[in-house]
């Protein structure tokens, strides 16, 4: 295995268990009243674990991708993968809770509203804390994808400093 895949592997891997905890909890009893009162109607009595599993695994491959990928090429900080973390949830989230309030009847705008601000939160903090976990877990040449910055560049505690 090659050391991008490596690399890319752990950032899935340490991913998945960040935001399916964190959605986890706040789902199943920090806004669990919440939910129940506003799209209760809405709600299955069990949860498709098939479906659920489906979101998680392909919404994960979208922060690697689109977030961590690139985060780690540009040796990118913890804010900064946050911030392009949080700006994939809200338009994910947005994407959902705003067609759902277009389409659906009984929808809450309040729903909208808050599982935006979730996702906005829930993406960023996971994108950031994946980061900073395997910027811990991994030497740097695994999760530092740009060759010119490896070749020119040593590395020191996760950060490239300049070898002169």
């Amino acid at each position: 295995m090659n050391r991008d895949t490596t690399g890319t592997l752990m950032q899935y891997v340490v991913a998945i268990g960040v935001f399916f905890i964190v959605d986890l909890i706040w789902i199943g009893w920090v806004a669990a009243d919440f939910y129940a009162r506003h799209v209760g109607g809405m709600l299955r009595e069990s949860v498709h674990w098939g479906a659920a599993l489906s979101f998680y695994a392909l919404y994960i491959g979208g922060i690697v991708h689109f977030v961590l990928m690139p985060a780690a090429a540009q040796r990118a900080g913890l804010w900064q993968t946050a911030r392009s973390g949080g700006l994939l949830g809200c338009f994910a989230y947005g994407t959902f809770n705003l067609t759902a309030l277009a389409l659906l009847d009984g929808w809450s705008a309040t729903v909208t509203v808050v599982d935006m601000i979730w996702g906005t939160f829930l993406t960023g903090g996971t994108a950031a804390a994946t980061l900073w976990i395997t910027n811990q877990m991994l030497p740097s040449n695994l999760v530092t994808r740009s060759p010119a910055r490896r070749k020119s560049h040593g590395h020191t505690n996760g950060r490239s400093v300049d070898a002169h």
